[in-house]
């Protein structure tokens, strides 16, 4: 597009507004006062913008009124006024929008230049860049037509419907892998943030896992970003869920003739189920987002969920403030999951500060740089497991009686299954409450504690079956 014919169609939007200011409602849902290509016309549209937010009306005299005299150019004011206004004002508004988006990409491809010329920078660093203004130029593009009432109603309508033909089923998500859990928050939606949230040792990371697999054994794909332990790590513990041999027994090969047949067995499913396993340590959200992006892309993979351990050793984009840095990433998880309508499982480390309280059940105000996440999240949800302090007490109490040179007999007795709390401490679309789980300790599992197992998958998914699964290579790595 030349540069008259910008000149023409930006003059053509700006006398429109001043013959009809009722327009400029429609012109800044998509346009902002850098999309005008000449400085001139920006200038006017900025002080149309000031004259709209003051509720005061967009004429030639108020835009003097409104303007700095030497900032104002005159003659392109009169040649604005002195124009025909337009009536198709939504194909000139596009036109604007679309070459300011080039432009963009335009200064764009000069960072990258000068990015692929910076010695100083390593490779890693300059994508970050990159996609970080890539990211920018695609959501400030990014525009959604506001819904009528008719259309929600209709929507809503089919929702309803959608529900009823699914019988008496809670499970609207995607399922938890726990049959109470999945009751109280129907599973999670496509869109939600769902924080995971724990003190060192309550087993957040052995419940994220019950929950991963429930989903690939229903054929669902899932991509774990582990910032915490490698990959061979969480494997060693799925297999340790799937076989119920005791993780330990599995780190020191500590196997008789039937776990290895059980564990050859659970290794051949595992690799045929849809999951991918990123264990590269230092990530951001940039980084996450073009990861995700590159396996979605691929419809057959039928990514249905996120999941990220930890939340906290994320790093960010443009600041060093830790508060600014975990609102951007809580923000930008928020905003994957929307768009690519999935739900995202983060877990995250609580503050140390309940460890002096009588009760040491979590609450929101415990979770580290609680506002952003509290703030951001659709579904927090604490681990909590009594034993785990009652254990810690009578051990310090032990060596408080040793260093006396006095024997004390411990009153905890080690179980292999404890009692374990799931409290549901936020529910954007639900109720707030608590579910009990039994934990086993040796094999890192949780289980529904009223039956002494997970349900099954076709509990949950009526048709599916898992012997019918598609069968494809499960990669180690992004």
């Amino acid at each position: 597009m030349d540069s008259v014919y910008k000149l023409n169609i930006e003059r053509a939007v700006l006398s429109s507004i001043i013959f009809d200011d009722n327009i400029i409602e429609d012109v800044l849902g998509i346009l902002m006062t850098k999309d005008f290509y000449f400085p001139a016309h920006a200038y006017i549209f900025d002080i149309m913008q000031k004259l709209h937010n003051d509720n005061m009306p967009i004429d030639e005299e108020f835009i003097r009124q409104k303007s700095d005299k030497k900032e104002l150019d005159e003659e392109v004011l009169l040649e604005i006024i002195s124009s025909n206004p337009i009536s198709n004002i939504g194909a000139y508004i596009t036109q604007i929008k679309d070459g300011a988006v080039k432009r963009e990409l335009a200064s764009l491809a000069l960072v990258i230049q000068k990015e692929v010329e910076n010695e100083n920078n390593k490779a890693s660093q300059s994508l970050d860049i990159v996609q970080n203004e890539l990211y920018k130029i695609s959501t400030d593009q990014a525009s959604v037509d506001i819904k009528d009432m008719p259309t929600v109603v209709q929507e809503t309508l089919d929702h309803i419907q959608l529900m009823k033909n699914k019988g008496d089923s809670y499970l609207i998500g995607e399922t938890t892998g726990f049959r109470e859990l999945d009751k109280l928050t129907t599973g999670f939606g496509d869109g939600d943030l769902i924080i995971i949230a724990a003190r060192p040792s309550m087993g957040k990371t052995a419940l994220m896992l019950n929950m991963l697999l429930k989903n690939i054994e229903a054929g669902k794909g899932v991509v774990v970003f582990s910032l915490e332990m490698p990959s061979h790590q969480l494997l060693l513990r799925m297999l340790s869920i799937r076989t119920s041999i005791p993780l330990q027994d599995l780190r020191m090969g500590k196997l008789n003739d039937k776990q290895f047949t059980q564990l050859s067995k659970a290794t051949d499913e595992l690799n045929s189920m849809k999951l991918w396993v990123d264990d590269g340590g230092v990530l951001n959200i940039n980084q996450l987002r073009a990861r995700v992006r590159k396996i979605a892309q691929n419809k057959e993979n039928n990514i249905s969920m996120i999941m990220i351990d930890y939340l906290q050793m994320m790093v960010g984009t443009t600041t060093k403030d830790r508060h600014l840095e975990i609102s951007e990433i809580s923000r930008g998880l928020k905003m994957l999951a929307r768009e690519l309508n999935i739900p995202i499982v983060a877990l995250s480390q609580l503050n140390r500060v309940l460890e002096s309280r009588p009760d040491k059940r979590p609450m929101l105000s415990d979770l580290r740089e609680s506002g952003a996440i509290e703030q951001d999240a659709d579904i927090i949800m604490f681990v909590y497991r009594d034993d785990v302090y009652q254990e810690r007490e009578e051990k310090r109490k032990e060596k408080a009686a040793k260093d006396k040179g006095e024997v004390y007999k411990s009153k905890f007795i080690g179980k292999k299954e404890e009692e374990a709390e799931i409290i549901i401490g936020k529910q954007r679309n639900g109720p707030t409450g608590t579910v009990k789980l039994t934990f086993q300790k040796d094999k890192t599992r949780f289980v529904d504690q009223y039956t002494g197992s997970q349900p099954t998958v076709s509990e949950f998914e009526g048709q599916v079956n898992t012997e019918q699964i598609t069968k494809i290579d499960m990669p180690s790595g992004i």
